[in-house]
């Protein structure tokens, strides 16, 4: 029964995110590049990252008490690759890139799934 209910959970994903709209890189450029995005944590709050003109990406998680399990603040590079939105970090994630496709939910709201499956929901906000 357990498989059944996780397969038609998987149908009903997998159908929300064909008919949301991935962004091409225009799009990235576009509502990404030169805001501050919130990326909704787990257990509530939003976690913000800064992707500035001039291709560095800087996040401070001070205010969600990250400090207590690792650095709460850093600074990295984003760029854009196959209408992906990549990143690297200086200490976040051992400085390994990522690469994340993303979704238009709604005019305020991105769906990101990472290369690695982790998938969230971001909120766009203001220009920097």
């Amino acid at each position: 029964m357990l498989r059944i209910v996780l397969f038609i959970a998987a149908i009903f994903a997998a159908t929300d995110l064909q008919a949301a709209q991935r962004y091409a890189t225009e799009d990235i450029r576009q509502e990404v590049v030169g805001r501050r995005i919130y990326l909704a944590a787990p257990f509530g709050g939003e976690f913000p990252l800064n992707y500035r003109q001039d291709g560095s990406v800087d996040g401070d998680g001070e205010a969600l008490g990250l400090g207590r399990f690792v650095q709460p603040k850093d600074v990295g590079s984003w760029w854009i690759e196959a209408d992906r939105l990549c990143q690297k970090f200086r200490t976040w994630y051992d400085g390994r890139p990522m690469c994340f496709e993303l979704y238009r939910v709604d005019d305020e709201r991105l769906k990101w799934i990472r290369n690695d499956g982790e998938t969230g929901i971001a909120r766009i906000g203001p220009k920097l």
